[in-house]
């Protein structure tokens, strides 16, 4: 079979989107470590994150502006570069004040990625839902490698070199896309881009009701991702009293479920539809949370994160649904807002995680998790059966 250029594409837009998901996965492993050396709380760690989310999210929006405005190659590129750089600066963090100012820094970057490259791929691709299904794989598949990676090295060398291992990832890609994408059109190259952050017009985009309902569906899956993301091997330490490096390596048996299901999904949701998809997703996150929390043994906690691998990967059929309601010239620009939207809501999920295992425990924090899931299962449910339209 010839190979072809949008196959070139799609291979090094999935790679991007692994740096800058590999650079926020490798720290998640060593938060033990980043906590007793900087003599911090889960709360306060899980305060650092949300706020690497947030502007993971934030920025998401003005991705897709930018992209519009210059094309999608350059902000691809400053997004990979900027986190490699990012991750380094992280390892020389000298106090936990800098390491929280530096993480918004490696999330404000990294989030220049994903609208733009989504948007890419859809001037390329008519099978959308598979196309950013494979391009979803960069995170879970980063998720595989940054925990086993970041865990090796945090044990062994201390957490600064475990995190400044996203710079080595990161420069060879940084070389291939520079290299081998070729420049795009862009779309709206002569609109000042002032008008495209007027408020009346974005409050019109965001509240159309299917978007709205979308975007709510996506806020609430976000949060309790959001919350795995951080604090999954954390409670596999702290609940199951495992090790570091078997939770750091179940944390990677969640990713590579992740890498199996961001494709199938996709793939699904093309063929039976988006709803079916991310509910049947959700679903089987809902009933992996409550099995994690309720797991005895290492086999059942194994089908737990089996479960809730499988829930965590509803984005590649929630993307798609929102790009089915853009006109071709709102997907860059309108594609980036709802993706601020739902991230910078979902990043909260640090943070709230960490502060309800304070407060309440960890098993209180996971089947809160559960319930949450199970609300966004109840809504896609009663739309279909009261054919509301949403």
């Amino acid at each position: 079979m010839r190979w072809q250029y949008r196959t070139t594409v799609l291979a090094l837009c999935t790679l991007a989107f692994f740096v800058t998901y590999f650079a926020r996965m490798g720290i998640s492993p060593v938060i033990p470590f980043i906590a007793a050396d900087f003599d911090v709380t889960n709360t306060q760690i899980g305060l650092a994150l949300s706020g690497m989310w947030l502007a993971y999210g934030v920025s998401q929006f003005p991705s897709g502006v930018l992209g519009d405005r210059y094309g999608e190659k350059p902000v691809i590129l400053v997004a990979v570069g900027g986190t490699s750089l990012a991750s380094l600066l992280l390892a020389f963090a000298p106090a936990f004040a800098a390491f929280v100012a530096i993480a918004v820094v490696l999330g404000a970057v990294a989030g220049l990625h994903y609208a733009v490259a989504t948007t890419l791929l859809s001037r390329t691709y008519e099978e959308l839902g598979r196309a950013v299904g494979i391009h979803s794989l960069g995170g879970p598949l980063a998720g595989l490698v940054a925990p086993v990676a970041a865990s090796w090295v945090g044990v062994r060398y201390g957490w600064r070199p475990a995190v400044a291992v996203a710079l080595l990832v990161g420069l060879p890609i940084f070389i291939l896309v520079a290299w081998r994408i070729r420049p795009t059109e862009p779309r709206r190259p002569d609109q000042p881009m002032r008008e495209r952050f007027e408020r009346s017009a974005l409050v019109e985009l965001v509240s159309r009701p299917p978007i709205a309902f979308t975007l709510a569906i996506a806020m609430i899956g976000t949060f309790i991702v959001q919350g795995l993301l951080t604090f999954l091997p954390t409670f596999l330490v702290e609940y199951h009293r495992y090790s570091a490096t078997l939770a750091g390596t179940a944390f990677s048996g969640f990713f590579v479920v992740r890498t199996g299901s961001q494709f199938a999904i996709g793939e699904f949701s093309d063929r039976y539809g988006r709803d079916l998809a991310i509910g049947g997703s959700m679903f089987a996150g809902a009933v992996g949370l409550l099995a994690l929390v309720v797991a005895d043994g290492l086999t059942a906690v194994a089908v737990a994160i089996l479960f809730a691998g499988t829930g965590s990967s509803f984005f590649s059929a929630i993307d798609p649904r929102f790009l089915d309601q853009f006109g071709d010239r709102e997907q860059g620009a309108g594609f980036g807002l709802v993706r601020t939207v739902y991230t910078v809501v979902g990043s909260a999920g640090s943070v709230g995680v960490g502060l309800l295992a304070d407060l309440f425990g960890w098993g209180t924090a996971f089947l809160l998790l559960a319930g949450l899931f199970a609300i966004t299962v109840l809504s896609l449910v009663a739309n279909w059966l009261l054919e509301l339209g949403y």
